[in-house]
């Protein structure tokens, strides 16, 4: 039997001979026609093929979009209200004096190590260079903003307005102060 899916359109044909044209004197059976449909098995492969991929795509799609659309909110079961294990105090554990004079002694040194950091002038130091850029760096900014705008024709700088030589000359100026030129 011979299928002719995989030549083009699904038209299930097949070479078999019929009952009524079989003889048992003749060695060669009888063909028939190409498009001859009696007698054939299934449908082939490429239909159940299709039935398949639509079945399994189509159905997951309707169970998502159907909990996806639903009125009624979902509920996280028995273990809802469960604050769980980290809320259950552990049991007390043995000191050792050894390891809590230890430690004591390494907080008093982290501390004092502290204290005399903050108190550093290379501290205070770097914390002075650091305002004073931090406003440097603010005003820098503030004038490309303003550069920008002024070419641009938008914002608090902005030259709309004038005429195109006093144009050039504002932004001229504003490139001057900024000290971008």
């Amino acid at each position: 039997m011979v299928s002719s899916s995989s030549f083009g359109p699904s038209l299930h044909t097949c070479f078999s001979t019929p009952p009524s044209t079989t003889t048992t004197t003749s060695t060669i059976p009888t063909r028939q026609p190409f498009n001859h449909l009696s007698q054939c098995s299934s449908p082939p492969p490429l239909i159940v093929q299709r039935r398949s991929w639509f079945d399994k795509s189509l159905l997951p799609l309707a169970a998502s979009m159907t909990l996806l659309l639903s009125p009624y909110p979902a509920h996280a079961g028995f273990l809802s209200g469960f604050s769980g294990l980290e809320s259950i105090p552990g049991p007390e554990l043995p000191k050792i004096d050894s390891l809590a004079r230890f430690n004591e002694e390494n907080q008093k040194r982290y501390a004092e190590n502290d204290a005399r950091f903050k108190e550093s002038p290379l501290l205070k130091e770097l914390l002075e260079r650091s305002k004073v850029n931090k406003e440097k760096n603010k005003q820098t900014i503030q004038d490309k903003y303003c550069i920008r705008g002024a070419e641009w024709g938008v914002g608090d700088c902005s030259a709309e307005g004038m005429t195109p030589q006093e144009r050039d000359e504002f932004i001229a100026m504003l490139k001057k102060k900024a000290g971008v030129e």
